[in-house]
């Protein structure tokens, strides 16, 4: 890797070698100044990755070896999904066991085995990743498919066609759709980003294992997030727009409460497809941005994880 670089070309640069040589996490030192959310940090971890950064010039002139340890001790807690707070003996103890568990793994079982061992083993690890990865703000950071969803959701909602279809789909039809649009969204997001990682080879299964189901978790309960937001925001668009005796004309039948509710989840399952087709236009950085977010040390925290 040439200079300069940026952290996300710095991440992949690490998990490349982290899967070379078959690693559970690294913590890669470097040289470049490192930002988030445009400001100067100490160091970053992205959990999902099993990478953290430190930047050394960020640490001062002065007692650099023990703010490079402490530092790097709370980016391995946050790889860890063990949180920063300030530790004590029995933290690290549980840290070690941690590690060691890790170490220990080995990699001799195949196929599903295989992958319910990693899952089984490494559960609160996987929680730890998803956690970090705050999945219930994706849709926030993705402003196309966002639009797009809430563009397609108001059309939705004044078309008659759509409340007649909401009507006389039922609750199989309509729970069908719901699916369909999600699994649209999430495919959307993974493959269009790039966000699958294939195994290169038997050593490195694990990390590809935890790696994806950690991602494809993360983009699952994000998009299900933006599914709730938008149910809430059609259900609330239904009974203010579509008034009820235009409603109730338009049905061929007196509107209740139950028909509001079919159309607002006909119409957000419509607003994820469009979200669908925004998250196309997304470019792929600003999609594995919004879904990796990684965990900052401060250029002014004290804190004994950091300081």
């Amino acid at each position: 890797m040439q200079p300069p670089a940026d952290g996300d070309e710095i991440v992949a640069a690490t998990r490349t070698r982290l899967l070379a040589e078959d690693w559970d996490l690294a913590v890669a030192l470097t040289d470049v100044p490192l930002e988030v959310s445009r400001r100067p940090v100490v160091g970053t971890a992205s959990p999902v990755h099993g990478v953290a950064l430190l930047s050394l010039p960020a640490l001062g002139a002065v007692g650099r070896h023990r703010r490079a340890l402490q530092t790097a001790v709370g980016l391995v807690r946050n790889l860890l999904g063990t949180g920063d707070d300030e530790i004590d003996a029995d933290d690290r103890a549980a840290l070690g066991r941690r590690l060691r568990q890790l170490a220990a793994d080995d990699d001799d079982a195949d196929g599903i085995r295989f992958t319910a061992r990693v899952l089984g083993g490494n559960v609160r690890l996987l929680a730890g990743m998803v956690r970090a990865n705050q999945p219930w703000r994706l849709a926030i950071r993705l402003s196309r498919a966002l639009t797009a969803a809430v563009a397609a959701g108001v059309f939705a909602l004044i078309t008659s066609d759509v409340w007649r279809l909401a009507d006389a789909f039922g609750w199989v039809r309509l729970t069908t759709v719901a699916l369909g649009s999600v699994v649209a969204v999430v495919v959307t997001l993974i493959v269009g980003a790039q966000m699958w990682e294939r195994p290169r080879g038997r050593r490195v299964r694990k990390q590809v294992v935890l790696f994806n189901v950690a991602t494809a978790a993360t983009v699952v309960l994000g998009v299900l997030s933006l599914y709730a937001v938008l149910f809430v925001l059609a259900l609330a668009g239904g009974l203010l727009l579509v008034v009820q005796p235009l409603f109730a004309e338009g049905l061929g039948h007196p509107a209740h409460l139950s028909d509001y509710l079919e159309l607002a989840w006909l119409t957000c399952s419509l607003a994820t497809v469009g979200g669908a087709l925004g998250a196309g236009l997304e470019s792929d950085d600003d999609v594995r941005e919004a879904a990796y977010t990684h965990r900052a040390a401060s250029t002014t925290d004290r804190g004994p994880g950091w300081s």
